[in-house]
């Protein structure tokens, strides 16, 4: 991990600026601007990434935070998207690993999800992962939450592999996550209660 201790914010609507500036202005992950699991493929598809950059800035406006940013140095050098699993529609789609289990369904907003990570370049494969987490499961429980759930990924080809935008098993097996569910291959479901 860098040598500066990492700090954590909610992303409230007054840190936007930090958000932009940390997705860059290509939006992160492909345009992506963290819509994934927010808007259907189809919505996605028609979008160019300023709208969804101005769907994401609006979202983060409404509020609650739809996650926590990290900074070093006064530099936001990474992105968690956690909250109930209400706020990532897409992400309870039944077709994917992280299709909800009847004891924890996605209507219910005790029911929280960490569903992706973006990381700046410079701190990318140095640990900041399993302190995020650490983060994120405090975060959660001062805001009601139950339980705790991801679906990362097993194995990743390299630890700057942009598949890992969803974390990896081992950091929330170091975090006391469980495996409750796996439903495609290399991504399991895993839950935290809280």
């Amino acid at each position: 991990m860098p040598n500066s201790t990492a700090v954590f914010a909610p992303l409230t609507h007054d840190l936007v600026a930090d958000f932009i500036r940390l997705f860059g202005p290509q939006g992160a992950c492909y345009g992506c601007w963290c819509t994934y699991f927010r808007l259907r493929p189809k919505e996605r598809a028609e979008m160019v990434g300023d709208d969804k950059r101005a769907f994401m800035e609006a979202r983060i406006r409404r509020g609650p935070p739809p996650g926590l940013l990290a900074y070093l140095d006064s530099e936001p050098v990474g992105w968690m998207q956690i909250g109930p699993r209400a706020d990532v529609p897409e992400w309870n789609n039944p077709r994917r690993s992280t299709t909800p289990l009847p004891d924890g369904p996605a209507d219910d907003h005790a029911v929280w999800a960490i569903s992706c990570f973006f990381y700046a370049r410079r701190v990318r494969g140095q640990g900041l992962s399993r302190a995020f987490v650490a983060e994120g499961i405090r975060y959660a429980k001062e805001n009601g939450a139950r339980m705790l759930e991801a679906s990362p990924i097993d194995q990743a080809k390299h630890s700057k592999s942009v598949g890992l935008f969803v974390g990896s098993t081992s950091t929330f097996r170091h975090a006391g996550f469980e495996k409750v569910a796996r439903t495609k291959p290399g991504r399991p479901l895993m839950r935290l209660i809280l």
